[in-house]
């Protein structure tokens, strides 16, 4: 069975994708760790992050694995590798490339293949796995959304005003909607699961309880 959670930035899918995943007893798919993968393997080989045939090029001939929740480049874990700020400037320049989210839009259908996974991220109820038996849209208010990212950059030591923050995920909000590949949006028949005034344990309840009504059908 395929669970694909999508929503906007701030929503958090990749936490409750992670809880989800272990409530269920399910496996995990990272999807942003593929491309900060290919990134960083872009990287190291000094290809040229502005040419887009170069890069759909390189991208279809690396070794791109993931298992047990960990991605690897050939032999070489580089889960840790992948979150350097080097990697998260370069991304987006693979991340906009279509050749390159077709090729690892491929690679993520051959992991899910046979498997009980959830994934999550922007399209992947409505481009990469549209066939997934239980589709979600996490979502809250733009500014439900920026509270909690102003208080998890707050734990981390960094102190931004809710003005500041609002402004960035405005920004990038847009820049998701308006993707020529890989667009922010809600699959037809995803299920919309608006997460304002819910708790976390609330928000896992919630989903865990869909994909099981799943299950049985």
């Amino acid at each position: 069975m395929i669970v694909t959670i999508d929503g906007p930035a701030g929503a958090g899918k990749s936490s409750i994708a992670h809880q989800v995943a272990s409530e269920l007893g399910f496996e995990f798919l990272d999807t942003g760790a593929m491309y900060r993968a290919a990134t960083l393997a872009a990287l190291r080989a000094g290809v040229d992050l502005q040419d887009s045939e170069k890069l759909a090029e390189f991208v279809s001939r690396i070794d791109l694995r993931w298992r047990d929740r960990a991605i690897w480049l050939g032999t070489e874990d580089v889960s840790a590798l992948i979150r350097t700020p080097d990697v998260t400037d370069a991304i987006r320049y693979l991340a906009d490339v279509p050749a390159v989210r077709a090729r690892l839009s491929e690679l993520q259908r051959n992991i899910a293949t046979g498997r009980d996974i959830v994934t999550e991220g922007r399209d992947q109820g409505a481009e990469v796995f549209p066939n997934a038996e239980c589709k979600i849209f996490l979502t809250a208010s733009a500014e439900e959304r920026a509270k909690r990212r102003m208080r998890q950059l707050a734990d981390s030591g960094r102190y931004l005003s809710l003005e500041e923050v609002l402004r960035s995920q405005n920004q990038r909000d847009l820049e998701d909607q308006t993707r020529e590949v890989g667009r922010l949006r809600a699959a037809d028949d995803a299920i919309i699961v608006q997460t304002d005034g819910m708790s976390p344990e609330q928000v896992l309840d919630h989903i865990v309880h869909l994909v099981r009504s799943k299950v049985g059908k």
